[in-house]
């Protein structure tokens, strides 16, 4: 237990570093996201409970709308698949990471969002520490924040009277600071363009209510095509 233990907490404070970006993200979107659900009439345990149920940062913006709205599973269903519908993509690239996790793998799966996987993908774990918790202690990590901030917000709800038209933006605004990141931390920009032209395409094909998986399929084939040009090893085509 004792040998457990302190891999674990070695792997624990060896992913806390990484993720301190997230929790400054986190408890912000997720403050709003609280004080959202609480102006929209929902008590200060929603916001709780959808972060720690659902857990998809822009899913979880949409539910609130849902949640007014007439009974209708159906139409949830199909809402909520497109807009995790990147996740499915997200599940593909971790599938060889994640086959030997043991018992940590469905909360691997559950927890994997955006900014995990980004930091699973590319961060370099450093010697001496287990990969797998690693990334389980990315993920834990990065979720907690989501549920503090959810809390908080839901919390605060009452005691924050401000209009708050707009803040449902956060997310977008949390997303394209992540696509400058790797514009600048990448050579070649190959994924980031072709994510840009396929979304373009697929929305000048398709109406913008659902021109989102016509758009992920082209992403996709783009990128078999990239690391076919660039193989294994470049940069692009492995992120």
């Amino acid at each position: 237990m004792n040998g457990k233990g302190g891999q674990a907490l070695t792997a624990l404070k060896a992913a806390f570093p990484h993720t301190i970006p997230i929790l400054t993200g986190f408890l912000v979107l997720g403050t709003a996201h609280g004080v959202l659900m609480k102006v929209a009439g929902f008590s200060w345990w929603w916001p709780l409970l959808t972060s720690v149920a659902i857990f998809g940062g822009s899913l979880e913006f949409v539910a609130t709308s849902l949640l007014q709205a007439p009974f209708a599973p159906l139409q949830s269903f199909l809402t909520g698949l497109l807009v995790q519908a990147r996740h499915l993509f997200y599940g593909i690239a971790m599938l060889d990471r994640y086959r030997s996790m043991g018992r940590k793998k469905p909360v691997m799966i559950f927890e994997l969002c955006d900014e995990t996987f980004s930091i699973n993908c590319t961060v370099d774990v450093p010697e001496g520490v287990d990969r797998g918790l690693f990334m389980f202690f990315v993920g834990l990590l990065d979720q907690s924040y989501w549920v503090a901030g959810s809390l908080l917000g839901g919390l605060l709800g009452d005691f924050l009277p401000f209009d708050t038209t707009g803040m449902d933006f956060a997310m977008t605004a949390m997303f394209v600071v992540i696509a400058l990141e790797q514009w600048l931390k990448d050579d070649r920009h190959f994924s980031a363009l072709s994510g840009l032209f396929c979304s373009l395409a697929a929305l000048l094909a398709f109406e913008p209510d659902s021109f989102l998986i016509p758009a992920m399929i082209l992403i996709l084939a783009a990128l078999l095509l990239g690391r076919r040009v660039y193989g294994d090893g470049g940069e692009e085509a492995g992120s």
